[in-house]
C-alpha cells in the first residue's frame, strides 16, 4: 500500500503527464480543426493526427489517476469533495474521449470519403471537437481543479495555502470565461480567454512540480503519520488556519 507521501509524487508526476500529452496533442490536432475540408480533400498527415490521439488517451489515463491516486487522503478532508473530484474528472475525461471520437471521424472521411455531404461531416466534427474542448478542460476543468482540489488543498495544508490560491481565483474565472464563449461574448481562445486560464496553469503546474518533488507538507493535519510499525491518522483540522 502507498503510503500518503508516495501518493503525493505519483499525483505531481501524473499532473506533469497532463502537461506533456494535452498540449502537444493540440497542436497536432491543428490541420485538422484549422481546415477540416481541406483536409480530408488530400492526403494528411493521418499519423500526426494518430499521434494526437494516443496522447489524449493517456491524458485521460493522467487525468483519472490524478483523482482516484489524491482521493483516499483527500477524503479525510471531505468526502463529499473528494468524490466531486473523482466525478469532475470522469466528466472532463468523457468530453476529451467525445473529442477524439470526432478527429477520428474526420480522418474516416479522409481516408474513405462516403459522399458529397462529407465536407459538410467533417466541419460539424471539427466543431464538435471544439465544443468538447470548451466545456471540458475549458469549462469543466474550473470546478474540479481549481474550486474542489483548490478547496481541498487549502483546507487540508496538503501544499502552502497562498498557492492554493491561484486554484480558486483560476477556478471561477475558467468557468466565466468558458462561459462567455458559450455565449458568444468572447471568441475560443481569444483574449479574454487566454488570460483567465494564466491562474489555473500557474496552479495545476505547481502541483505537478511541489508534488512531484516534495510531497505533501509534513505538518498537513489530516497526513496519517508512521511511528515504527503502527500508522494512525491525524485528527482532520475543523477549518483553513
Amino acid at each position: 500500500m502507498l503510503s500518503d507521501q508516495q501518493r503525493a509524487r505519483v499525483f505531481g508526476v501524473l499532473f506533469l503527464i497532463t502537461f506533456v500529452t494535452s498540449i502537444p496533442a493540440l497542436l497536432l490536432y491543428q490541420p485538422v480543426l484549422d481546415d477540416p475540408v481541406g483536409y480530408i480533400a488530400v492526403a494528411g498527415e493521418n499519423n500526426r493526427i494518430f499521434l494526437g490521439v494516443l496522447l489524449e488517451l493517456l491524458l485521460i489515463i493522467a487525468n483519472i489517476g490524478t483523482a482516484v491516486v489524491i482521493y483516499p487522503i483527500v477524503r479525510r478532508q471531505s468526502e463529499e469533495l473528494a468524490l466531486g473530484y473523482v466525478t469532475a474528472r470522469l466528466f472532463e475525461c468523457t468530453f476529451i474521449l467525445v473529442g477524439i471520437a470526432a478527429v477520428l471521424g474526420i480522418v474516416t472521411l479522409q481516408q474513405d470519403v462516403a459522399g458529397a455531404g462529407e465536407a459538410s461531416v467533417a466541419y460539424t466534427l471539427a466543431a464538435i471537437k471544439d465544443w468538447t474542448f470548451l466545456l471540458g478542460p475549458g469549462w469543466v476543468v474550473g470546478w474540479g481543479n481549481g474550486l474542489i482540489l483548490g478547496y481541498l488543498m487549502y483546507s487540508s495544508g496538503l501544499v502552502p495555502r497562498k498557492m492554493a490560491w491561484f486554484g480558486l481565483v483560476g477556478g471561477p474565472l475558467i468557468i466565466l470565461s468558458g462561459t462567455l464563449v458559450l455565449f458568444g461574448v468572447d471568441h475560443p481562445s481569444g483574449s479574454l480567454q487566454g488570460i483567465a486560464t494564466i491562474p489555473e496553469f500557474i496552479w495545476e503546474l505547481f502541483l505537478g512540480l511541489y508534488c512531484t518533488f516534495k510531497g505533501f507538507r509534513p505538518s498537513s493535519p489530516i497526513l496519517r503519520t508512521e511511528t515504527g510499525g503502527d500508522r494512525t491518522r491525524a485528527v482532520p483540522a475543523a477549518g483553513p488556519a
